[in-house]
C-alpha cells in the first residue's frame, strides 16, 4: 500500500472514531459510483451529514482545507443526492462536514471538524 493511500485511510478510522464520539452514527463508508466517492456518511439526530476527510502530515503543499474546492463542494452534492436516492433514507436536512486530519511525522495528529463547511 503506498504512503498517500495508508495516510487517507488513517485519517478516515480517526475521523470516523472522532465523529461517532461526538455522537454521530456511521452509516457508511467509502461509498462509491460512477460519479465518484464518499468518505463518511453519517446521521446526527435528523440530519444526514456527508463528510469530506483530509488527511496530511503536514502543510507544505496547502492546509486540508484547501483541497476541497468548489468543483469538489459540487461532485460531494451530487454524490449526496445519489447516496439519499439508493439509500431510501428521507433526511430532514442533509449538511456537508469536513474533518481535517493533520498527522505530522512526529507530534500528536491534529483532528479538526468544520461543521457545514460547504
Amino acid at each position: 500500500m503506498g504512503h498517500n493511500k495508508a495516510l487517507g485511510d488513517y485519517g478516515e478510522r480517526v475521523a470516523g472514531r472522532h465523529l461517532a464520539a461526538l455522537g454521530m452514527q456511521v452509516l457508511d463508508r467509502n461509498w462509491r459510483c460512477e460519479l465518484g466517492e464518499i468518505d463518511l456518511v453519517l446521521r446526527e439526530g435528523t440530519t444526514l451529514v456527508v463528510c469530506e476527510v483530509k488527511t496530511r502530515s503536514s502543510d507544505d503543499f496547502g492546509t486540508p482545507h484547501e483541497a476541497v474546492d468548489e468543483v469538489k463542494a459540487r461532485r460531494l452534492r451530487r454524490l449526496a443526492a445519489r447516496w439519499i436516492e439508493q439509500s431510501g433514507l428521507r433526511p430532514r436536512e442533509v449538511r456537508f462536514d469536513l474533518v481535517a486530519v493533520l498527522r505530522p511525522r512526529r507530534g500528536a495528529t491534529n483532528i479538526e471538524h468544520v461543521r457545514g463547511a460547504y
